[in-house]
């Protein structure tokens, strides 16, 4: 089994949904976003999203895209990136970690060249928001070449006779966006969620991750109740700010940085802990 497919069985056995958070790789600089990503497995974090940062993030709102562009500024790229991921598995080769951006990035770099040294140095899966079912092409026929996941985006909009080309080829789980919008903008009620998840599930054995707009432990535990996995991103990034000068950089001590950050990933890892009881 893949580390997310064994991930996704033991929580099913333990009858509990998943907390897969999304941070970006080098916000607010390389050293930090380490530490960070560190953390996050020991305050309760099940499965890592770790966004490659990019110019033009059309999917994202105002807090991952200011992340993204903080990244850049202090010289992310997808080589550092791929490192950051060799070091974190060489103290825990259990987390899955799926990498989540764009196509311009990876196009650039070689998509064959990518998959292959992603698969080598850990990463478990690829999200990449802007290259639809129909425009699979070589970067899906690397991924799989290379066993790592393919995981696909469903949205609310996404009617039943599409759902079978937008499933096509996906593994790993399906990431179910919760709202017709960019990341951080709003919440969808829990029966609308409900609603939408009993659909795919109609359509896929995979497990169902719902983001976008979950924000509070208290939408994580409603989303828990219905889905297999929770995924958290704005709300957990905006915990980096209060760590920040004015320029976008860090000004407090490392544990004091980290606490925040720390201290929301285990409320959301409670309540869903909880959700099911």
């Amino acid at each position: 089994m893949t580390r997310i497919a064994d991930c996704f069985a033991r929580l099913a056995g333990e009858n509990r949904a998943a907390l897969i958070s999304f941070i970006m790789a080098g916000d607010p600089d390389l050293d930090h976003s380490e530490q960070i990503l560190r953390i996050l497995p020991a305050s309760g974090v099940d499965l890592i999203e770790l966004g490659m940062p990019f110019s033009d993030p059309m999917a994202d709102g105002k807090t991952i895209e200011a992340a993204g562009l903080r990244a850049l500024a202090a010289g992310m790229t997808l080589p550092k990136i791929l490192g950051m991921v060799e070091r974190f598995r060489r103290d825990n080769n259990h987390t899955p970690i799926i990498l989540m951006g764009y196509f311009n990035p990876i196009y650039r770099y070689g998509a064959a060249k990518f998959t292959a040294e992603a698969r080598r140095v850990g990463v478990d899966g690829l999200i990449v928001v802007d290259v639809p079912p129909e425009e699979r092409g070589d970067l899906w026929d690397d991924a799989a070449k290379a066993g790592l996941d393919i995981i696909r985006l469903v949205a609310p909009t996404t009617d039943d006779a599409r759902l079978p080309v937008v499933l096509e080829g996906a593994s790993g789980f399906v990431y179910y966006i919760s709202i017709t919008g960019i990341t951080g903008a709003g919440s969808a009620t829990a029966a609308a969620v409900a609603e939408n998840v009993a659909r795919l599930r109609r359509h896929t054995s995979l497990p169902i991750a719902v983001g976008f707009g979950v924000k509070t432990p208290a939408q994580a535990a409603d989303i828990a109740r219905i889905a297999d996995g929770v995924v958290v991103g704005s709300s957990i990034v905006d915990q980096i700010l209060p760590g920040l000068d004015r320029h976008g950089k860090p000004a407090l001590p490392l544990p004091q940085f980290l606490a925040p950050i720390g201290h929301l990933v285990k409320s959301l890892a409670s309540a869903i802990a909880q959700a099911r009881k």
